[in-house]
């Protein structure tokens, strides 16, 4: 199987060429990225548990779905593939936002990435990805912000970036999506 490339950006998110994934991973060098928020009509925020023996941040609870544009994909094309293949359900995303961060991990690798942030609406349970996915669980924003401050070591890096930078922002559009 052919390793996945990354899409090389610049700090105005413009393509600047490709990457094997891993080798960008190692050489921290900034790339594409999203993140994608998926709310049911109680307003609460599905979050995924990665899989065990995922290369880095494994076992820690994260947003619903996050992974990288392959080329020539658009930013809701790739949240809507991957939110199918990691969670077994598509649902309509709409970008909220986007931003820049750089998170080192124990193993060598470091995400660097400019992250795109998606939301989305859905009602029904997951069916998972074990390859992917070890748990989900739904939770109200702020038992997640409360959680995040007793248990920081249980949340990947780029969550609770985006929890702290966006936190009134992803409310606000959970709001709009769940009145719809």
């Amino acid at each position: 199987m052919q390793e996945e490339h990354v899409i090389l950006v610049n700090e105005k998110d413009e393509k600047i060429g490709l990457m094997p994934k891993m080798e960008a991973h190692k050489k921290a060098v900034l790339h594409r990225a999203f993140s994608v928020f998926i709310f049911n009509n109680k307003d609460e925020l599905m979050l995924q548990q990665r899989a065990l023996d995922k290369y880095h941040s494994p076992g820690l609870w994260t947003n619903t779905c996050c992974s990288h544009q392959r080329d020539g994909e658009s930013n809701i094309e790739a949240g809507t593939r991957r939110l199918r293949e990691e969670m077994g359900f598509v649902t309509s995303l709409k970008e909220v936002g986007a931003f820049i961060y750089k998170a080192p991990f124990d193993n060598g690798l470091t995400e660097h990435e400019y992250d795109h942030i998606m939301v989305g609406h859905y009602n029904d349970e997951p069916i998972v990805n074990p390859d992917e996915v070890a748990s989900f669980r739904w939770m109200k924003l702020d038992d997640v912000k409360v959680d995040i401050a007793c248990h920081a070591e249980e949340y990947t890096e780029w969550f609770k970036i985006i929890f702290e930078k966006f936190y009134e922002n992803i409310n606000i559009k959970a709001d709009e999506s769940s009145s719809k």
